[in-house]
């Protein structure tokens, strides 16, 4: 297995004749869609519009996810770069014709229109006509669309170099930072220390750039929120989730009762590690028992296609094509970004994984996530691109559901002592999940609340994290070990268009969760039942999807039933420590 992600199924370089085939198709398209705007209510056109727009939706894909694959393997391809640049001011010139054709769409009354191919992606043209609201004049949308090249994007990319670019120094060598952060999970208390040290220290190089780039991409997020008419960047993001008000405040709200649960832990592993003031930041991963967990990239990768195949053989095929196919590009190294993703890539029915893997089981658990992301993809291949392109909160809800698949799974073969070593992992990411998502929304809210005054200064930017960790965290962790600069290297910050991209990971955790309450109840049959929930998340809002396997998101009742089964794993970790 090669151990970096093959493109060429893309494209073989950027000198490839189909590379600029694409980007001349893409042109001609976009070109073209400027006849149908000024056709009426005309059957025919909004069909022949929609089998437009899902072609150079693939295409745009394709190219794109070449460009910016390409650069998170080495944020210094000047040739990536480059061609970034050119496909967004292709697309920042289509904007006002873009704008003219929702407008057109809005004119629709679907009600009486029967076309199959319409009534296909009827939720989405309704969508778009209920978006029309917040469009502004078609000048106005081709300025904002240019000039966000040269504003939040531009910003973005200068985060991203900075961050992948740092080296930091540690007994005497530098290292990337993609590699320090993978010292967290280090079985040696110093190591963890001083990484944790070091790291903290190397942000000083950064953090003026990094801060200047957080307040420009904000900056830009209020300005266009107002400029559009919505209330707040949340609402915007609730629309653009396809998320109630209500649901959102039923989760928070069950986050929040739970918080003492989790503070409750981590003051319990506090104890046992010997510390009276709760965590240090840099123990929050630190092993409590010494198990031999290392997993290198082979043994993981056949612990995941197994332990896939256990739920279902589409699950374990769809990994092990991946991992064969070297869709997964494996370690961490200079210039490559941090961190882990999934790229699906719907224009070739394939995905691209990004890891930095570093041999520990959270690893495994971290590649199981990304290509439960694939998995979601792959489920959606038989839909049109207009109907695969699902909201942020749904997103992670397969890529959960299958670290959940791999934990239990393990949980049934392990001794005692590799069953505290993997519910301490689980228990460690839920944490994540419920406690520190919680105060990345609290940092979120209150630094967009800071920012309508003003740009922050980076003691202003730091001080709000903190305020943001001890209020979720409470004295589960030491106050005077905490982690100013969370928000300099996580990415889901600098989206100027895609604001708090952190309550979507507890969605999908919660609804993961209930999901495999349903999986426990219904057996083998259910992997049908969750196949085609994924299939239908393209094309409905999120309370429906969740109605489609009989799911009420807006209820109090469902969410709290996902804490009860965090609870239920809290108090076998208990039983097992105090065997320990």
């Amino acid at each position: 297995m090669d151990k970096n992600w093959s493109l060429d199924e893309l494209y073989t370089s950027f000198q490839d004749e189909n590379f600029f085939n694409d980007l001349k198709q893409i042109e001609d398209i976009l070109i073209d869609m400027k006849k149908y705007f000024n056709l009426g209510q005309n059957e025919i056109a909004l069909t022949d519009y929609l089998h437009q727009e899902n072609r150079l939706d693939d295409l745009v894909e394709k190219v794109y996810s070449y460009i910016s694959l390409t650069m998170n393997a080495n944020t210094n391809d000047q040739e990536a770069i480059k061609y970034a640049s050119v496909i967004e001011n292709l697309l920042a010139a289509f904007a006002d014709t873009s704008a003219q054709i929702q407008k057109w769409i809005a004119q629709f009354d679907f009600d009486h229109i029967t076309h199959h191919y319409i009534q296909e992606h009827l939720f989405v043209l309704n969508e778009i006509k209920q978006q029309n609201q917040y469009l502004l004049d078609d000048q106005s949308e081709s300025v904002l669309a240019n000039m966000k090249t040269t504003g939040s994007s531009a910003w973005l990319k200068y985060k991203d170099q900075l961050i992948s670019s740092m080296k930091v120094k540690l007994d005497d060598q530098e290292y990337p930072l993609t590699e320090v952060l993978n010292m967290a999970y280090s079985k040696d208390k110093e190591i963890r220390k001083k990484a944790y040290e070091a790291e903290i220290a190397a942000y000083k190089d950064v953090e003026l750039g990094v801060a200047s780039a957080l307040n420009a991409i904000k900056g830009e997020a209020l300005t266009v929120t107002r400029l559009r008419g919505y209330d707040s960047v949340l609402q915007r993001t609730l629309i653009d989730s396809r998320m109630s008000q209500k649901t959102l405040d039923v989760l928070l709200a069950t986050m929040k009762k739970a918080l003492p649960m989790f503070e409750k832990y981590f003051q319990t592993k506090a104890q046992y590690l010997g510390y009276q003031k709760g965590l240090p930041w840099y123990d929050m991963y630190a092993p409590i028992v010494d198990v031999n967990s290392e997993y290198d990239y082979e043994k993981g990768s056949q612990f995941v296609i197994e332990q896939f195949s256990s739920f279902s053989q589409n699950l374990g095929d769809y990994a092990k094509m991946a991992i064969e196919k070297n869709w997964i590009d494996v370690y961490p190294r200079q210039g490559k970004v941090g961190g882990a993703f999934c790229n699906n890539l719907h224009c070739i029915e394939e995905s691209r994984f990004l890891l930095n893997y570093g041999n520990d089981f959270s690893d495994v658990i971290t590649m199981a996530h990304e290509l439960g992301h694939g998995f979601h993809g792959h489920c959606l291949n038989s839909q049109t691109a207009m109907n695969a392109q699902y909201p942020m909160p749904i997103a992670e809800t397969a890529s959960t559901f299958c670290e959940t698949i791999v934990k239990k799974a393990a949980l049934k073969k392990a001794s005692k002592a590799e069953q505290l070593m993997i519910l301490e992992n689980e228990l460690s990411d839920c944490a994540q999940v419920i406690v520190d998502i919680y105060s990345r929304f609290l940092f979120e809210s209150h630094f967009f609340e800071k920012r309508e005054e003003g740009p922050l200064s980076v003691d202003e930017i730091k001080k709000l994290m903190i305020n943001a960790q001890k209020e979720a965290y409470g004295h589960g962790l030491d106050h005077d070990i905490l982690h100013p600069y969370m928000w300099t290297w996580k990415p889901h910050y600098y989206e100027a268009d895609y604001a708090f991209y952190n309550f979507p990971y507890a969605f999908g955790l919660l609804l993961a969760k209930g999901l495999y309450g349903l999986y426990l109840k219904e057996g083998d049959s259910f992997s049908e039942t969750y196949e085609r929930f994924l299939s239908l998340t393209g094309k409905m809002s999120l309370e429906d999807v969740g109605h489609s396997v009989g799911i009420d998101l807006t209820s109090e009742v469902f969410w709290q039933n996902s804490i009860d089964m965090i609870a239920e794993d809290l108090e076998s970790f208990y039983q097992l420590l105090s065997e320990n």
